[in-house]
């Protein structure tokens, strides 16, 4: 039996139109994997603003940020100042928050939600969604017209923007999606702002919004 999953990122929405895209595609849950469920900007998305909003409409709410946010408290998936995805993947926690997704993609669906419009330039694909590929699990992604993005289309523009072909005599589609994967994870993960007071106060805790 096919699960689906959805991603969707909240960007500029009012809370009404966000509803209307994932009801338009029936979802029964939010997955906020903002690693801060917080927007300065837009409030309306601030955890229990929403979390209330989705219950009205009979949309459940669940918070995975500590599982499956970009911003770590575990310092071993660091290199550095930045949190790497390849470390993160490793992180019981993660694994953990994982599995709770697809076991409830076996009898809701759900929609994981950041703050990014396009799912290229978020964790919530070049992460998370990743992670969760498996046999039966069907990945799209809502896009900010409303339109849905097959994890396929995703992954040619995310190759487009590595420079990577879409076909190469030597290596396999599958083994280039990994490479733009990979570097994409490089190019958008989230590092950690130096320290102050040099250097002896640590800096491991969430802002909001940017690789969230």
């Amino acid at each position: 039996m096919s699960m689906q999953l959805f991603t969707i990122g909240h960007s500029t929405h009012s809370c009404t139109r966000f509803i209307e895209i994932v009801k338009g595609v029936g979802v029964t849950t939010i997955v906020d994997v903002r690693s801060s469920p917080f927007s300065r900007h837009f409030p309306h998305f601030n955890r229990d603003a929403l979390q209330w909003q989705l219950r009205e409409q009979g949309i459940h709410y669940l918070f995975l940020g500590r599982e499956l946010g970009a911003r770590r408290d575990e310092r071993e998936c660091y290199v550095g100042r930045q949190a790497r995805y390849d470390r993160i993947e490793q992180l019981p926690r993660f694994r953990a928050g994982i599995q709770r997704l697809l076991v409830g993609c076996k009898t809701q669906i759900v929609a994981l939600m950041c703050a990014e419009k396009d799912p290229i330039t978020c964790h919530r694909m070049v992460l998370v969604s990743r992670a969760a590929r498996q046999p039966g699990l069907n990945v799209r992604h809502l896009r900010e017209d409303g339109s849905i993005e097959s994890n396929t289309s995703a992954e040619t523009r995310l190759l487009e923007v590595c420079k990577l072909p879409t076909e190469d005599l030597f290596q396999t589609r599958e083994s280039l999606i990994e490479r733009a994967y990979d570097q994409q994870g490089l190019r958008i993960a989230w590092q950690q702002p130096l320290a102050v007071e040099f250097g002896a106060r640590d800096v491991f805790r969430d802002s909001e919004e940017s690789n969230s």
